[in-house]
């Protein structure tokens, strides 16, 4: 079955520097302290785009003492991944089924 893709997810993804935090996060769970070091943002840049991040439901946070630890949510990689392998198959036929103009 066909299913839209989360506009909210892909709108975080769209993002260069969110798409570098998640690509980060893909590898370990780091605190804010660790991504600002990785990325060289600033840090209340960053804050925002980790806000995004976690409203898009692609991370979620950990307290960890006075740090606060960022960790991905694989399984919405997963899903997001399988409906754009659902789109690709329905693209594989799309041709095949040529609508006619009026």
């Amino acid at each position: 079955m066909l299913t839209s893709v989360d506009p909210d997810v892909m709108r975080a993804l769209g993002d260069p520097l969110r798409m570098k935090i998640v690509t980060l996060l893909a590898r370990e769970t780091l605190c804010t302290t660790h991504l600002v070091e990785e990325t060289g943002a600033k840090q209340t840049n960053l804050s925002n785009h980790l806000k995004v991040l976690r409203e898009a439901g692609l991370v979620e946070t950990e307290p960890c003492g006075r740090f606060t630890y960022y960790k991905l949510r694989p399984e919405v990689l997963a899903g997001l991944s399988e409906q754009f392998a659902t789109l690709a198959q329905y693209a594989r036929t799309a041709g095949e089924n040529k609508r006619s103009c009026p």
